[in-house]
């Protein structure tokens, strides 16, 4: 029998994940032209885009564009989207091994790292994606509420996803009422008491995670004065020694802007912004009703560990900061899958190149594969995906050449349509997608607005049947 990749005998492949990181792989794989391939892209949520849609910043419309290229590839004949389905429940691993030669897992980090620190459960307390993913209007997390009566909030952390949690609680609503922010979210945002926003980082300003445009745009939000304390980002010399090593320009003007920033004087703006460097938090304080109002802080130095990487070590210095909401901010964590091996302490599944691996035997589990952050940890932009889905792909193409694939039971196109139906009659085909489009963007142009995003499951399938579903 002949390989699978020619067009009597396509290779199938199921992509499990519609966000950045499996669209990543389904462009890699189908615009190869030496081999026929058809994908079926498979996502829990009722709409694609994953990150793109629900966790790029509302005020960050450019950043989205990035989903034009994934309609391009959704919109191949080769190509299917099963959306509103979720693995695990409607399908399991052993269906589509039974349908498709290849399975590949993109469903990225989608929990956040804990601080484990006493009072990190208080209420007024919360994980910063469940922020992101709340104003992004993701149906899992439009019913939560968050109480904006506090004069200050922190923002644990200093990566891209924090600055964009910050720079949304300091922003002028009106400013926001322009973008695809869920309009919930926006309602809340206008009844906002909070007039500061702290952000805390544990190491110094060389090793903050966030970009120069990220911090720029900080220092350009009208109405707000960003505030940086001098002295917590002077370079030590272990800092200094690394910024000379790196020679890197990118890193330079980093601490340059913060130095900027610095040798401001406040303005008396109506919202201030402040920026903190080498502290920790250590403990979460509760005020008479139960809910957060003040937090323990240390002060850090910088001690290089055993592979010289700049590291925070607690002087025993500490601060009380009084703040009555806080959102942490310190890293993303992937979540097991069912069939799947899993590594709890990296948070991610055992593979090599993408093929994954037996945890116990270290052999390639035939057909089975990974992509993204579920691949290679919580780190990168959107954009670090697709060499990282092109190094995946490689290794399918070479496995499906070398007849290391299985050959599924059922390659018919039409058998995993019919248990889709079977199981999941609600599943969100593209061309239902194209119509929630339509409606959504359709909204927007009324409002002045890029889109009004539908909310739920139930919304989209209301959208469908009053402009006649494609599924």
């Amino acid at each position: 029998m002949t390989v699978p990749g020619s067009p009597d005998r396509p290779l199938r492949v199921a992509v499990v994940g519609a966000g950045p990181a499996g669209f990543f792989v389904a462009q890699h794989l189908t615009q190869r032209t030496d081999v026929t391939v058809s994908v079926d892209l498979f996502e829990r949520l009722p709409m694609p885009f994953g990150l793109v849609r629900y966790g790029v910043a509302p005020d960050h419309e450019e950043i989205k564009r990035v989903s034009r290229s994934f309609e391009k590839t959704a919109a191949k004949p080769n190509v299917r989207l099963f959306a509103n389905v979720e693995f695990g429940t409607h399908v399991t691993l052993d269906d589509l091994r039974r349908h498709y030669h290849e399975v590949c897992f993109t469903t990225g980090a989608q929990t956040d790292r804990r601080l484990g620190i006493p009072g990190e459960d208080l209420a007024g307390s919360h994980p910063a994606t469940e922020f992101v993913a709340w104003y992004n209007a993701h149906p899992d997390y439009r019913h939560l509420t968050f109480d904006f009566s506090a004069e200050r909030a922190a923002v644990i952390g200093v990566g891209n996803v924090a600055v964009d949690v910050a720079r949304i609680l300091v922003r002028s609503p009106d400013d926001l009422a322009s973008t695809d922010i869920a309009d919930y979210a926006l309602d809340a945002l206008r009844e906002s008491r909070v007039r500061e926003v702290v952000m805390l980082g544990r190491r110094g300003a060389l090793q903050a995670a966030f970009t120069n445009a990220e911090l720029k745009e900080l220092g350009e939000l009208a109405g707000v004065d960003v505030v940086v304390r001098a002295d917590e980002i002077e370079l030590d010399p272990a800092s200094r020694a690394e910024l000379e090593r790196a020679d890197d320009r990118a890193l330079e003007r980093k601490v340059e802007i913060l130095r900027e920033f610095a040798a401001r004087t406040p303005a008396g703006q109506p919202r201030r912004l402040t920026l903190r460097f080498l502290v920790s938090p250590v403990e979460l304080r509760a005020g008479s009703d139960g809910r957060v109002a003040a937090m323990r802080i240390v002060r850090n130095v910088l001690h290089p560990d055993d592979r010289g990487t700049l590291q925070a070590h607690p002087t025993g210095a500490v601060e009380d900061l009084s703040v009555g909401l806080v959102f942490r901010s310190v890293g993303y964590r992937g979540v097991s899958l069912p069939g799947l091996p899993f590594d709890e302490r990296r948070g991610t599944v055992p593979n090599a190149a993408g093929r994954v691996l037996d945890p116990v035997t270290g052999t390639h589990l035939a057909g089975v594969y990974v992509s993204g952050w579920l691949k290679r940890g919580p780190s990168g932009v959107i954009g670090t995906n697709k060499p990282d889905a092109a190094e995946t792909v490689k290794a399918m193409l070479d496995d499906a050449a070398g007849s290391a694939c299985p050959s599924p039971e059922a390659p018919d196109p039409a058998a995993v349509e019919r248990l889709i139906h079977a199981r999941r009659p609600s599943f969100v085909s593209y061309g239902d997608w194209r119509k929630i489009d339509e409606i959504e963007t359709g909204r927007g142009r009324t409002a002045g607005r890029p889109r009004v995003k539908l909310t739920s499951a139930e919304e989209a399938e209301a959208a469908l049947r009053g402009a006649g579903s494609g599924s």
